[in-house]
């Protein structure tokens, strides 16, 4: 067995929810869980399916994030694993959508942040045994830190008042 590390290209402004799933119906699914969660989603998804023709299968609103898709499913390699890119929404908007349908069995990370998959190889295939998602912690907040986390929430229309 091997071990590599796959870096996500998460382009600006944009969102990533890495997951895994298991049937080919994975992409319609997502597609719809979307398009009925979020006004005017702009987003792309890749599927690696790992069996038959074991295709990367994708869709989405925005060709640019479709093909982004694409290109970070192909990098990470693993079979049943899904990369969603969104622009101008939030994970939070679609994450319990996702969580029902029912051929998704889990989400690695819903971020922003720099991704890095931890990537098992053998000679069967791929498979992925986690995520970096960002950095290490620097410290413990203070009461300054919690007062602009709590602007920030609000800033963003998350919180009210």
């Amino acid at each position: 067995m091997e071990l590599k590390t796959v870096q996500v290209d998460i382009p600006p402004d944009t969102n990533i929810i890495l997951g895994m799933s298991h049937f080919i119906k994975t992409v319609e699914d997502v597609y719809e869980a979307v398009m009925s969660s979020v006004p005017n989603p702009k987003f792309g998804i890749a599927f690696c399916e790992a069996s038959s023709v074991r295709l990367i299968r994708s869709d989405g609103t925005d060709p640019e994030l479709v093909k982004k898709a694409e290109e970070n499913a192909e990098k990470i390699g693993a079979g049943h694993c899904f990369i969603i890119i969104m622009k101008d929404m939030f994970p939070i908007n679609i994450t319990n959508v996702l969580k029902n349908c029912f051929e998704i069995v889990t989400l690695y990370c819903c971020t922003a942040n720099p991704v890095q998959v931890i990537v098992a190889e053998t000679d069967q295939g791929r498979g992925i045994l986690g995520v970096i998602d960002g950095q290490s912690p620097l410290g413990i907040e203070n009461e300054n830190d919690k007062e602009t986390r709590i602007k920030f929430l609000r800033d963003i229309g998350y919180k009210r008042g």
